[in-house]
């Protein structure tokens, strides 16, 4: 007989605006605890030192959560010109100082360079794995972190002020953009050095401080607003791609882990009415619905019907 799971099944999307000092395990421990989760996961962490946006999957929601961190964010940002940390942020070490203080014009001057596809160095101290070990694992026991650099995208970049030796940016970017190492970089590039002092993430795809909630953080606190007012569909992060609608067979189908072959004309038009063209050269991945419930995220493989992940709603 199967173990019953504990907690209760919560299927959907929390969006919360995660203050700084706090860790996003600990945001997913606190939601776990107020909620009574069955099953949750965050959808992109946010260092200790930033706050922001930080969407919080649950239950059938984290079969999904890839697709969250595929989705465009929105940084702004404080750079701290004169110093250069080890953590290319506030917390590491001081290991290079500079006199220049770069002007307005030179900041405007520069930003261009660093909007389209760039090759960007990640942090020593960050998650990526060298052989099998953390980067910043490595880097606080004194070993050399060499990472390769990494083709990133960068949509926009905005200098919002400039103030003694600070200046304000905001960010539109890609999946996996270090705004640290864009910090560091922008300085450098200036004949200066510097650190990220401030780090907001504003926005993550749909998710926007319009639609997150805070959480209180002190002990054994309790504040919650119910859940019908804050908790988002599963199918949130889902809206960028293709949605068919499927009949019940079909549905119960899917559900079972069959593949479905769309060869009639009828069928063959209902992908073409979800923006899907059947070719095996170009397999697409959409989200199969039944009555605007979501059954299944699936690949479209020509007139095949692929389940990748069922979603049990």
């Amino acid at each position: 007989m199967a173990r019953r799971k504990k907690g209760i099944p919560i299927h959907g999307w929390i969006a919360v605006d995660k203050p700084l000092g706090v860790t996003s395990t600990q945001v997913v421990g606190k939601l776990r605890w107020l909620l009574n989760a069955q099953k949750i996961g965050h959808g992109g962490t946010l260092d200790p030192l930033a706050s922001g946006i930080l969407p919080i999957a649950l239950g059938e929601a984290t079969k999904t959560i890839a697709f969250c961190m595929d989705h465009t964010k929105t940084y702004s940002f404080t750079v701290r010109f004169g110093e250069q940390r080890s953590t290319d942020d506030a917390e590491g070490e001081v290991i290079a100082t500079s006199n220049v203080r770069p002007t307005e014009d030179a900041i405007r001057a520069i930003l261009p360079r660093f909007i389209g596809t760039i090759d960007q160095l990640p942090p020593r101290f960050s998650a990526l794995k060298i052989d099998g070990q953390r980067a910043y694992d490595l880097a606080r026991a004194g070993e050399d972190v060499d990472l390769a650099p990494r083709a990133v995208r960068i949509d926009s970049l905005e200098l919002l002020a400039i103030r003694g030796d600070e200046a304000d940016f905001r960010c539109v970017c890609g999946k996996g953009t270090y705004i640290r190492s864009l910090g560091r970089d922008l300085a450098l590039e200036l004949g200066s050095v510097g650190y990220i002092s401030a780090l907001r993430r504003d926005r993550v795809g749909p998710f926007t401080v319009n639609n997150a909630i805070s959480l209180d953080f002190s002990a054994d606190s309790g504040q919650i607003p119910p859940l019908e007012d804050m908790l988002l569909p599963v199918q949130t992060v889902l809206d960028d791609i293709p949605a068919l609608d499927l009949n019940e067979r079909e549905a119960a189908r899917l559900k079972n882990g069959q593949v479905l072959s769309f060869i009639s004309r009828p069928d063959v038009d209902r992908l073409h009415r979800a923006g899907v063209v059947p070719d095996k050269s170009n397999p697409v991945t959409a989200l199969a619905l039944f009555n605007g419930t979501p059954v299944a995220l699936v690949n479209i493989d020509g007139i095949d019907i692929q389940p990748l992940r069922v979603l049990n709603l």
